[in-house]
């Protein structure tokens, strides 16, 4: 398939319509063969389950077009492991890891006209998801779901290049502690809203959010996984058992230790431990790092040493080697990159 007539230099972070998507419905305790389809719209009852008790979850990963040519994407496995998870804590059904895979693999075929070239700055979005179908007017599961994948072209997270962000900790909580924040559902993301509205009209980015016990602890944002760097070089990223498990925090943490050569580690991280940190950046699937210049706890302004121009320079090192994993211009680790043919 040949390339899209699009301006791939000046896409945005938004949706486009691309040719195919993969769906695969669940009814009578069993997943069909899925196929492929045209129709970008979903019929569903106006008493279906995720509408009524949000009972849905997704996923986000990308395909890039590598320094040689190749169309790869990026560790889908882990992220049909995460939708595993997601799924059976919302008691809907599994759809397989390998069948996951699969979908987006041939979706990204599908759609290969769509995969913008290498050295724009683009990508090709791709988002799993799955719902709860039929209708469900008592409190419980639904019986039926479906299973999507979607794409789209979009442009670099960051327009006009990286510059750090400011922050604030918020007194909003993201999730509780044996709740759902550890998996990828809608109902995590619709909570975030609110408070994410009213950081932007406060002045803010984004908001730090903590843990809901004891609000003396670093969580995450409402949509990425915090990564410090201490004033001794030291790599750390928040433990916690409600946040969620980032495929790209995960492989930083791998980089850090394997490609840099640096002291990394994933633990409780302490609001007073912030003033002692040197840089900050948000880890995710959209951005890879975002870095944080600046953290306003209640009015006190905790400057990183990094700054408010650029990101530091560990920060640096770890967007620029994964990001060069990811666009084939370094040696990746086994099984991190998926060829699509």
């Amino acid at each position: 398939m040949e390339k899209k007539n699009i301006d791939w230099s000046n896409l945005s972070f938004a949706y486009m319509k691309t040719d195919y998507r993969y769906v695969s419905d669940f009814k009578n305790g069993a997943w069909d063969e899925g196929r492929m389809i045209t129709d970008d719209t979903v019929t569903i009852s106006e008493c279906a389950g995720v509408l009524q008790y949000a009972q849905t979850v997704f996923e986000g990963l990308k395909a890039y077009t590598t320094q040689d040519g190749k169309i790869v994407t990026f560790r889908p496995d882990l992220n049909g492991e995460r939708l595993e998870n997601s799924a059976r804590r919302l008691e809907m059904p599994v759809f397989p890891k390998d069948r996951f895979v699969d979908a987006v693999i041939e979706t990204v075929k599908a759609n290969i006209g769509y995969v913008p070239p290498y050295g724009s700055g683009a990508t090709l979005y791709i988002r799993p998801y799955m719902f709860g179908s039929n209708a469900v007017i008592g409190v419980k599961p639904a019986d039926e779901y479906q299973f999507r994948v979607f794409t789209t072209p979009v442009g670099p997270y960051f327009k006009g290049g990286i510059k750090p962000i400011t922050i604030r900790i918020t007194d909003f909580d993201r999730a509780a502690p044996h709740g759902t924040g550890h998996i990828k559902a809608g109902l995590n993301y619709a909570m975030s809203l609110h408070a994410i509205v009213d950081a932007h009209n406060q002045g803010y980015d984004e908001n730090m959010y903590l843990d809901a016990q004891t609000r003396t602890k670093v969580e995450e944002t409402g949509g990425a996984n915090f990564l410090f760097v201490t004033k001794d070089g030291k790599v750390v990223t928040p433990k916690s058992d409600s946040i969620l498990p980032s495929i790209t925090r995960r492989s930083l943490i791998y980089v850090a230790k394997e490609y840099l050569g640096l002291e990394a580690e994933e633990r409780e991280v302490y609001v007073d431990e912030l003033k002692d940190m040197a840089e900050c950046g948000l880890c995710g699937t959209a951005a890879v790092i975002s870095p944080v210049g600046k953290i306003v706890d209640h009015g006190r302004e905790i400057c990183l040493p990094s700054g408010m121009d650029e990101m530091g320079p560990v920060t640096k090192k770890l967007y620029d080697t994964l990001t060069g994993i990811q666009m084939g211009r370094i040696e990746a680790p086994k099984g991190w990159i998926y060829v699509i043919e």
